[in-house]
């Protein structure tokens, strides 16, 4: 076993990294211990003050133990259990009586629960322990203002005597070292105990100090079985005492002479327990008859005696110690000290004890224990019980807070975080709406992170306050329109009418192609009249050139011209058409693709001006599609035509009502003095006031 000073193995393993640099940097390392399954045979350490751990080795030194709360240990890198045989992979453990790999038979479990109806104030006996009891268990069953005793047969308090409320602690007793336990979280519900390992070497009683009504004491403790003997029992019992808290009886004792042994509580009514108590004076000491008396020591010689020559320094600086007389073996008529042995030993005086500094010692706050924190991650509160204590004759005692009023009160709650909380983290921004027009979704990318920066179970956080990571998306109305190119810059006939031609496409506000009639039936047209002058021709059909290509690019149109003519010597006159009736006519018009066009701009038709004059403006949505009608990125965006534009700059001229005039000359002391407000002034000043109320609402428009 390690001393109880000593670091802990996992702390040392992790503190040798120190000196070790981590990415470029040092860090202090200390174990982190929040890790499952096969980690925990791991060397895993955080950085202290940081939030993040690393794995500094993939097995610990064998003999590490597995967690801080069982008995296993890591070899090889794996948890292996031990036994309490202190064999590895042993599954023997040590039953309720105390024995290793035991079946419970070798011990009785005595318990019960006190829940008597208590009137008076003030101390009750619940229940006593017998010597040698074990796992010793008193528990009061829920909170109360009611409080736990423990007292020795022998009349010594142990824990809270004499109307002393004792701090939860460690208190040493009967042989045994009790643990007392008062929760003081405030949430707690559970009620103050008293805990011990025993054995018990003598009887001691459990007392309730009563304020309250009773919520009910659970007492349990082991006691050897009929025919086992505790070897610890046995070297503490004197001669005439009771074996496992019952005395022996010879076979002739009748049953009237054991209920002699069997006390009765005085304060209930109800039998305290079957455990028979010795009185005092029932087995008086004597000497056998037989006994041999020893011999006496021959007498020394009378010339040296013992003299007191001090006293032993006092066990306590205040609040009453002791200290003994110190004797030595002096000439009687020199005094001077000489070796014991000239001295009768039988004459030496027995030293007894003396009281000494029986002035109090100052009195002290005795802090006790922080309770447990009120949450268990996040800011929370604790609190710990302050009490004003003095000792005096080896005891300490809670006495007034005045008296501790020299020294500054310690504070009774303190915030505490055992560990940052899990939080919700947004990990990405919205998605794009699932849809491009009308309503859809959208998503997010939420999670719970913890305090370490690792994604954990979402049940870690707090369910009421996950943000939403989807939510509906309102792309606006699908809207339809007439989406056009601009007219091709070729007429189709070089001479004479031709025609120019443009793309025309139905479309939502997003990209995907409808048939035609979604738009509506006003169409714009595709073709527009042209001419480039008058032509000259002969008398015959006369068909001209082709005519470029209408389009650049893409499917289009070539035009040319064809005519009646009459060949002259060295001209043509144009007939009617009726005179070349008889001959076929050429094809006027023939389909033609010079190219793929890529990519083109397309745009609806303007809107309607924002204002009819001083000044508006109109819309219109421009597009890049590709051949197929596509959503396209690839059009020269310096050759984007225009989506916004001026309209109605002109001034505006207000209409003249003729039936809206000022019938009188000083309409403009109506107006001062603000009268417009009335049906008479606004009837006889018309003109006047209708101007004020333009001009305000043109002020107002501008605002």
């Amino acid at each position: 076993m390690c001393p109880e000073s000593s670091r802990n193995i996992r702390e040392v393993q992790c503190a040798s990294y120190n000196n070790k640099p981590f990415m470029g940097r040092f860090y202090e390392w200390e174990p982190f211990a929040e890790v499952k399954g096969s980690q925990k045979c791991e060397l895993n350490c955080r950085a202290i003050g940081y939030r993040f751990y690393v794995r500094q080795a993939e097995k610990v030194i064998d003999g590490t133990p597995c967690d801080q709360n069982g008995t296993s240990i890591c070899v090889a890198g794996q948890c292996k259990s031990i036994g309490c045989d202190d064999y590895l992979g042993s599954d023997k453990v040590i039953d309720k009586c105390g024995i290793c790999g035991g079946d419970n038979t070798a011990c009785k479990v005595v318990s019960g629960v006190f829940k008597h109806t208590l009137t008076n104030l003030g101390y009750h006996k619940i229940v006593e322990i017998p010597e040698g009891a074990t796992k010793i268990n008193i528990t009061e069953m829920s909170k109360s203002n009611n409080y736990l005793a423990l007292r020795s047969r022998s009349g010594r308090s142990i824990i809270n005597g004499n109307w002393a409320i004792d701090r939860p602690g460690r208190y040493e007793g009967g042989g045994t070292m009790f643990t007392y336990r008062r929760p003081n979280e405030i949430s707690s519900t559970a009620g103050e105990s008293f805990l011990a390992d025993g054995p018990t070497n003598e009887v001691l009683d459990v007392y309730m100090i009563h304020q309250q009504p009773n919520p009910g004491i659970h007492y349990e403790y082991i006691i050897p079985g009929d025919n086992v003997i505790s070897p610890q029992l046995l070297a503490h019992r004197r001669p005439g005492e009771p074996l496992n808290g019952q005395l022996g009886m010879a076979e002739g004792t009748s049953h009237e002479d054991e209920d002699l042994h069997r006390e009765t509580d005085i304060l209930t009514g109800q039998s305290a327990g079957t455990f028979p108590v010795i009185q005092p004076g029932r087995f008086p000491s004597h000497q056998p008859e037989n006994q041999v008396p020893a011999m006496q020591p021959p007498r020394q010689n009378r010339e040296h005696n013992w003299k007191q020559v001090g006293k032993t320094e006092c066990t306590t600086t205040c609040g009453k110690g002791s200290q003994y007389p110190i004797f030595h073996c002096v000439n009687r008529i020199t005094h001077e000290e000489v070796p014991e042995g000239y001295c009768d030993s039988s004459t030496k005086p027995i030293p007894e004890e003396e009281a000494c500094n029986l002035f109090p010692c100052p009195a002290f706050w005795d802090i006790g224990e922080w309770s447990e924190c009120s949450k268990t991650c996040g800011l929370g509160m604790q609190h710990r019980q302050i009490l004003c204590r003095q000792i005096y004759a080896n005891r300490t005692l809670t006495v007034q807070q005045y008296r501790c009023h020299h020294l500054e009160k310690p504070e009774t709650t303190s915030t505490c975080q055992l560990k940052i909380c899990s939080e919700w983290q947004i990990r990405t921004e919205w998605t794009s709406c699932s849809v491009p027009c009308g309503v859809g979704q959208r998503t997010r990318d939420v999670k719970c992170v913890s305090n370490l920066g690792d994604i954990v179970d979402d049940e870690e956080c707090n369910m009421k306050l996950r943000p939403n990571d989807i939510e509906n998306c309102d792309m606006g109305p699908c809207a339809k329109s007439w989406f056009l190119t601009e007219w091709s810059d070729r007429c189709s006939a070089e001479c004479g009418a031709g025609i120019r031609t443009r793309s025309v496409v139905c479309m939502t506000n997003h990209v995907s192609s409808l048939p035609l009639e979604g738009c509506g039936n006003n169409r714009p047209s595709e073709t527009t009249p042209c001419n480039n002058g008058p032509c000259a021709g002969k008398v015959e059909w006369f068909a001209g050139g082709w005519t470029q290509c209408s389009s650049e690019c893409g499917s289009g149109t070539q035009q040319r011209e064809v005519i009646c003519v009459r060949k002259t010597e060295g001209n043509f006159d144009v007939l009617d058409p009726y005179e070349c009736s008889y001959l076929e006519k050429p094809p006027i018009q023939q389909s033609c693709y010079l190219k793929p066009c890529g990519s083109k701009w397309f745009h609806t038709e303007w809107s309607t001006c924002s204002k009819s004059c001083e000044g508006g403006f109109r819309v219109r949505e421009v597009r890049c599609l590709s051949d197929d009608m596509a959503a396209s990125s690839q059009c020269d965006p310096q050759l984007k035509p225009e989506e916004k534009e001026p309209c109605n700059t002109q001034d505006c001229v207000p209409e003249i009502d003729e039936n809206c005039k000022d019938k009188y000359y000083n309409c403009n002391v109506v107006v001062q003095a603000r009268l417009c407000v009335y049906t008479y002034y606004k009837t006889a000043c018309c003109a006047s006031c209708t101007r004020v109320a333009n001009r305000q609402s043109g002020f107002l428009g501008r605002r």
